[in-house]
């Protein structure tokens, strides 16, 4: 488990991780003065809690909570603090618990193993796209069966685009594989996109899928994906990508590649 701390106070920070990994060998904590330096370092590593003063000169705790979750909107969050009135101010940005010091061992497990708790136990996903390895989609937990093969491609190339508007020309030129545009290819794209929305429409997922004056997009924000959640830090997805991306499809491989290498970059971080 990895705990970020951030005080104001070099002693408080100190004082915080030697709490920390007394509580367990698992837990690898990091602390930090500067506000900057945090949130730098939580955007580019796995972190599993940040343990948050309020009372800070540089940028006050609760607004430093904002942004970290704008950054990694399921961070766990703790505020530890002296202050028990900024408590109603401080649960507007959803933090997981509010501990008061100074900061007792047991207290701080206790928080913890509430949080870790209440964080793994989610609800399945209403619709969820999982792209490590095959693409399979899923409403409810129940797999998508698509009609044609070439609709779900165009589907899992529209997710692997992140909400970006793909044309037709382009879209034409992933799934034929650069054959000419001519007007039995634009008929055979008509078909599979006519089919993809009927199964989309079947499931009751239509809502995923826009169709726009430059191409056509899906919509990111109704859709639960590794890929996406690998991309912005999360520790189980991180662990969950086995270096294999949308295998069944030759384009995937440079967003493949390009995460084998973060992977290769994350440090300290146990596959096994």
């Amino acid at each position: 488990m990895r705990i970020v701390c951030i005080d104001n106070e070099s002693l408080a920070v100190e004082d915080t991780i030697e709490i920390c990994n007394d509580l367990s060998a698992d837990i690898s904590a990091k602390g930090f003065v500067r506000v900057n330096e945090a949130l730098e370092w939580i955007k580019s590593n796995p972190v599993d809690i940040v343990l948050l003063d309020i009372d800070m000169p540089e940028m006050n705790g609760i607004t430093l909570a904002a942004r970290i979750k704008q950054i990694k909107p399921d961070m766990i969050i703790l505020f530890v603090t002296a202050y028990k009135e900024y408590a109603f101010d401080a649960f507007q940005v959803h933090p997981s618990g509010y501990l008061l010091k100074p900061l007792l061992p047991e207290i701080l497990q206790k928080e913890i193993d509430y949080a870790m708790s209440a964080h793994t136990q989610t609800a399945v996903p209403h619709i969820e796209a999982r792209t490590f390895g095959n693409f399979v989609l899923l409403v409810d937990g129940a797999t998508i069966r698509f009609k044609r093969s070439k609709s779900k491609e165009l589907l899992a190339y529209l997710i692997d685009r992140r909400g970006m508007s793909v044309s037709r020309k382009e879209t034409a030129a992933v799934l034929f594989e650069d054959a000419p545009y001519d007007h039995s290819h634009q008929k055979y794209l008509d078909a599979i996109i006519r089919s993809l929305r009927d199964t989309l429409r079947e499931y009751g997922i239509s809502e995923i899928l826009q169709m726009e004056s430059k191409g056509l997009r899906i919509v990111p924000e109704k859709i639960s994906w590794d890929m996406y959640r690998f991309y912005r830090g999360d520790t189980e997805a991180i662990k969950a990508f086995r270096g294999e991306y949308l295998m069944s499809y030759a384009w995937a491989n440079f967003i493949e590649a390009d995460m084998r290498s973060k992977l290769e970059n994350t440090t300290n971080y146990d596959l096994q």
